[in-house]
């Protein structure tokens, strides 16, 4: 592929998609975003078209109907058999000439590293860690939730925060404040009445992320319930990093490790501080650091590195993404 070549970059997540039309001189031609990307909640076809109007808009302000190569980082690509699927699929829309499916988890790697080398501990409503080498070898967990055993990410931080705040009332735990920060914070006065309204539907369940900087903002204020949890948090963090370094030989060499999603780039004091701080004690040539470009950046970027596309062209989309 020549310097012709174009571009579609699509990073996919659970709450919102993003695509950009670039060229292999990182000029973006368009941008469009849709919702989210959830193949297993409705079905792989139902998905599809849902994408295919965000791609379809993005195409269309390009001045395009194809592209030369359509890099993807999808949600829910959590193993080999998942991106197959989803490249057939990719592919069956006739976007471009070839196609790439990886983990979502991948564009905020590389739109944190310059090059495709180093590893991402993203923490968003879940919690995954992946991570890659130039010579095409990665690193990567299922990322599931506690079938695969992973603990975290929002919502996982936000039932944890809930089943200590039950104990604490009813008085089956310790003391902690969050048995009144979690109910005050929708206007109730005890977790009883919280978790009455959850049960019976006058609290929507998708609310509980809404406890989540509840919980930080409790361990803040010394609440040493609320500060073990979020240090767990910092735990399964660096474990996965430390995992994922030691499988990519890269334990012993200056590396990136980025920290992306909303739970991290939220820049929590004590999380990011912990965090760094374990870093420092179990991979010492790690460089931690917080992601918060759009991780459609690092989609494109990924595009580009498949048409061979130089660092000239990998700057000027940074620029355009303000990076």
């Amino acid at each position: 592929m020549g310097l012709t070549a174009h571009v579609l970059a699509i990073d996919a997540g659970n709450s919102k998609t993003d695509v950009a039309v670039v060229t292999a001189d990182g000029d973006v031609l368009s941008t469009a975003r849709g919702g989210g990307f959830r193949p297993p909640a409705v079905g792989l076809d139902t998905a599809m078209t849902a994408l295919a109007h965000t791609v379809a808009q993005a195409l269309s302000t390009a001045g395009l109907t194809t592209v030369d190569h359509v890099s993807s980082c999808l949600a829910n690509a959590d193993f080999p058999v998942e991106e197959d699927r989803l490249a057939a699929a990719l592919h069956a829309r006739g976007w471009g000439t070839t196609v790439t499916v990886r983990n979502d988890t991948f564009a905020i790697l590389r739109a944190g590293v310059t090059e495709p080398r180093g590893v991402a501990v993203v923490c968003g409503a879940g919690i995954n860690c992946v991570g890659m080498r130039p010579d095409g070898r990665t690193a990567r967990f299922p990322a599931l939730g506690r079938v695969s055993g992973d603990w975290g990410g929002g919502w996982g931080l936000s039932e944890e925060a809930l089943w200590h705040a039950a104990r604490s009332e009813d008085g089956r735990s310790r003391p902690t404040a969050l048995a009144r920060t979690l109910p005050a914070h929708f206007g109730l006065s005890s977790m009883y009445a919280l978790i009455e309204a959850l049960h019976l539907g006058d609290l929507e369940q998708s609310r509980r992320h809404e406890l989540t900087p509840v919980l930080f903002a409790t361990a803040a204020d010394g609440d040493t319930v609320a500060r073990a949890i979020v240090e767990r948090q910092a735990e399964e963090v660096v474990a996965m990093a430390v995992v994922a370094l030691t499988r990519l030989e890269l334990l012993d060499e200056p590396t990136p490790v980025l920290l992306g999603g909303g739970v991290l780039a939220a820049q929590h004091p004590q999380l990011n501080g912990v965090i760094t701080d374990l870093l420092a004690d179990r991979a010492p040539k790690a460089a931690p650091q917080v992601v918060t470009a759009s991780p459609v950046l690092g989609a494109a970027l990924l595009g580009l590195d498949e048409v061979g596309a130089g660092e000239g062209a990998q700057g000027r989309l940074r620029a355009h993404f303000g990076v």
